[in-house]
C-alpha cells in the first residue's frame, strides 16, 4: 500500500541520515564506515528483491549507481584515513560486484597491504573466478609469493588455480572436439592440460615448507580433479618418504583404506553385503594403525588410532551387528593404549564415559584408579576419579578425597574442595560439613580460599539461618582475603530479613568499602549508590562514612581524566555523592 512505502522511506532516510551524522563529526571511526557500508549494501540488496517481485524497473540504473557510487565514496574516504587496518571492508567490496571498480581497489589496497596474503589470494581469485584471466591470476601468485616465500595457504591456492586451469582448457578442447572444431588456431599444451604447472608448484613448495599438513592439504586438493593420479601419486610418496614417523601420516594412510576396494555394482546389493563391506573397510584401516602404533608408539599416535575409532563408532547406522563390532574394537584399543602407558590424559574421560554408559562399573573404577595412579599431580585426573566413585555411590570417596589432597597438597586443589564439600553437603551431617569447610579455608591457597569463604557463607545461610550465618561471616572477616560477592551476600541477606538492622548494613557496606574501595574507586561507588538508594533517609551515617564518599569522588575524577567521556563520569558522581553529603552534613 502506499502508505507502507512513505513509512519505508521515511525509515530509509532517518537510518541514513544517522549514519551520515557520524562520519561527519570531528572525530571518526572506522566502525561508522563499516556499518555505512554495510547499510547500503543491505538497501541495495532489498531494493533489487522488491523489484524482482513486483515487476518494477523505474530508474533502476540510476538509483542503483547511486548507491555503489556512495559506497564507494566511504571505501575511499576509509582506506585514506585507516590504511594500516582494514578490517572486513574488502569483503563489503566484493559482494557489490562492481567490476569496474574492483581492479582499482584491489591494486590500491595491495599497494597500502602487500604484507596480508589474504588479499593476495582474494584478488586473484577475483581474476581466475570473476574476470576469467588465469594469467592475471598467475602473475597476482606470482608477485605474492615474492613478498611470502614461506606461506603455505599462499601455495596452496597458487597450486589451485593451475588445476583449475588445466581443468577448464580440457573442458574446453572437449567441447571443441565434439564440435568438430579445427585446433589448430588453439595452443593447448598437454603439460598444462596434465597438471604440470601446478606438479611444479608442489616441487618448489615442497623444498620450503616444513611438516606434513602442507603435503595433506595439497593432496586433499589434488583429489578433487580426475586427472591428477599421477601427482597424487607423486605426493604420497613423497609424504611417505620424508615423513615415514609422523601419526598424521600414517593416520591419513589408514583413512585412505576406507575409500579403497568399494563394491562395483549395487544393483543387487543388499543391506547384509553393505554393512560386511564397511566391516571389512574398517578392519583394513584397523590394520594400517596397529601397524602404526608397533612403528610408532607415541601417545600422538593412539591418539589418532582413538579418534578413528570414537568416529566410527558415533557415525550412525541401522545395524546393531556394525555398532558392536565398532564399540568392541573402540574399547579394545583404549585398553591397548593404557597397557601400553600411552594413552593421553584427556582421553582417559572419554574412556570413562563410554564405560559407566554402558555399565561397567568395575573396569571404570579400576581404570579411574590406574589414572589418577599415572597422572597423580593432576587435579582433573583425581576430579574424574572422584566423580566417578560419586555416581557409583562408593564407600571409599572419603578414602579418596583424603588421597587426593595429600598428592596434591594445596596447589590448585579448589576444583576438589569445591566437589568434596557439595559431596558432603547431600551425605554427610551438617556438623561434618561444616568442619569440612572449615578444614577447606585452611588447605586452600589464600586466591581459592575466597570461592569457599563464599560457598560457606551461602551454605550457612540456607541450613542455619540468618543467627548461624551472620556469626559465620563474623569469624570469617577476621582472615582475609575476600571478594567482592562475599560482602554482596551477606547485605543481599540481610536486606532479605523482615527486622532488618540499618546498623548492621552500614557494617557489611563499610567493611567492604575498607577493602575495595581505596583500590577499586569504581567498585566502592557502586556499593554507595546501591545503599543511597536502598536506605536515602540514613541519617546515622558517620563522619568517617562522609569523609570516605567525598575521596571517592576525587578518586573517580582521577581514573576518567583524560579519557572521553571522563569529565560527564565525573560530574555523575560528585553529583550523587556531594546530594548525599549535603543531605546529611
Amino acid at each position: 500500500p502506499p502508505h507502507s512505502h512513505s513509512i519505508w522511506t521515511r525509515a530509509v532516510l532517518r537510518k541514513a541520515s544517522a549514519l551520515e551524522y557520524k562520519i561527519q563529526r570531528r572525530t571518526l571511526r572506522k566502525e561508522d564506515f563499516i556499518n555505512y557500508i554495510q547499510y547500503e549494501i543491505n538497501l541495495l540488496e532489498l531494493i533489487k528483491k522488491r523489484r524482482a517481485r513486483i515487476g518494477y524497473s523505474f530508474k533502476k540504473d540510476e538509483i542503483e549507481n547511486s548507491i555503489l557510487h556512495r559506497v564507494h565514496s566511504l571505501f575511499n574516504r576509509a582506506i585514506g584515513k585507516w590504511k594500516v587496518s582494514l578490517g572486513g571492508k574488502p569483503n563489503l567490496l566484493v559482494l557489490q560486484n562492481a567490476k569496474h571498480q574492483l581492479s582499482k581497489v584491489f591494486s590500491s589496497m595491495l599497494a597500502i597491504h602487500p604484507n596480508k596474503p589474504a588479499l593476495w589470494i582474494m584478488a586473484a581469485k577475483w581474476e581466475m573466478e570473476t574476470q576469467l584471466s588465469s594469467e592475471s591470476a598467475r602473475h597476482l601468485f606470482l608477485r605474492a609469493l615474492r613478498f611470502h616465500p614461506e606461506c603455505p595457504k599462499l601455495y596452496q591456492e597458487y597450486f589451485r588455480m593451475e588445476l583449475m586451469h588445466a581443468e577448464k582448457q580440457r573442458k574446453e578442447k572437449k567441447e571443441f572436439e565434439q564440435a568438430k572444431m579445427d585446433l589448430g588456431e588453439f595452443n593447448y599444451s598437454e603439460e598444462i592440460l596434465n597438471g604440470e604447472m601446478a606438479r611444479i608448484i608442489y616441487r618448489d613448495a615442497a623444498q620450503k615448507m616444513k611438516g606434513v599438513e602442507f603435503h595433506l592439504a595439497v593432496l586433499s586438493i589434488a583429489k578433487l580433479f580426475d586427472f591428477t593420479q599421477d601427482l597424487q601419486k607423486e605426493i604420497l610418496e613423497s609424504l611417505q618418504t620424508k615423513y615415514a614417523d609422523d601419526p598424521l601420516t600414517w593416520d591419513y594412510m589408514a583413512r585412505r583404506e576406507l575409500d579403497l576396494g568399494s563394491l562395483q555394482s549395487t544393483e543387487h546389493t543388499t543391506k547384509q553385503m553393505k554393512v560386511s563391506e564397511m566391516n571389512q573397510r574398517e578392519e583394513r584401516c584397523c590394520a594400517v594403525f596397529e601397524e602404526a602404533v608397533r612403528a610408532v608408539p607415541t601417545g600422538d599416535m593412539w591418539k589418532c588410532y582413538i579418534t578413528f575409532c570414537l568416529e566410527r563408532y558415533n557415525r550412525k547406522t541401522n545395524s546393531e551387528e556394525l555398532k558392536q563390532k565398532r564399540l568392541e574394537r573402540m574399547l579394545g584399543v583404549f585398553s591397548k593404549a593404557h597397557e601400553s602407558s600411552l594413552l593421553p590424559e584427556a582421553l582417559y574421560k572419554q574412556w570413562l564415559q563410554l564405560l559407566l554408559e554402558f555399565n561397567l562399573f568395575e573396569k571404570a573404577t579400576e581404570v579411574a584408579e590406574a589414572a589418577t595412579g599415572r597422572f597423580s599431580m593432576s587435579v582433573e585426573m583425581w576430579q574424574m576419579r572422584l566423580q566417578v566413585l560419586i555416581q557409583l555411590k562408593s564407600d571409599d570417596v572419603t578414602h579418596c578425597f583424603e588421597e587426593a589432597i595429600k598428592h596434591m597438597k594445596s596447589k590448585g586443589t579448589l576444583p576438589l574442595w569445591t566437589l568434596w564439600v557439595e559431596w558432603s553437603e547431600g551425605t554427610n551431617s551438617k556438623e561434618d560439613t561444616a568442619a569440612l569447610y572449615q578444614r577447606s579455608l585452611h588447605a586452600t591457597n589464600p586466591a581459592e580460599s575466597v570461592t569457599m569463604k563464599e560457598m560457606y557463607l551461602d551454605w550457612t545461610y540456607r541450613n542455619g539461618g540468618y543467627k548461624k550465618v551472620k556469626r559465620v561471616f563474623t569469624s570469617l572477616c577476621e582472615n582475609r582475603p575476600f571478594s567482592l560477592d562475599f560482602f554482596r551476600k551477606m547485605i543481599q541477606i540481610e536486606k532479605e530479613q523482615e527486622s532488618c538492622k540499618m546498623l548492621h548494613l552500614r557494617e557489611y557496606y563499610e567493611r567492604a568499602l575498607r577493602e575495595f574501595g581505596s583500590t577499586d574507586s569504581g567498585k566502592g561507588i557502586l556499593f554507595i549508590y546501591s545503599f543511597i538508594h536502598s536506605f536515602s533517609a540514613a541519617s546515622f551515617i558517620s563522619i568517617h562514612f562522609k569523609r570516605k564518599l567525598w575521596e571517592y569522588s576525587l578518586a573517580s575524577y582521577e581514573d576518567v581524566a583524560g579519557r572521553p567521556g571522563g569529565r560527564l563520569c565525573f560530574q555523575i558522581h560528585v553529583i550523587a555523592n556531594w546530594t548525599f553529603m549535603k543531605n546529611y552534613s
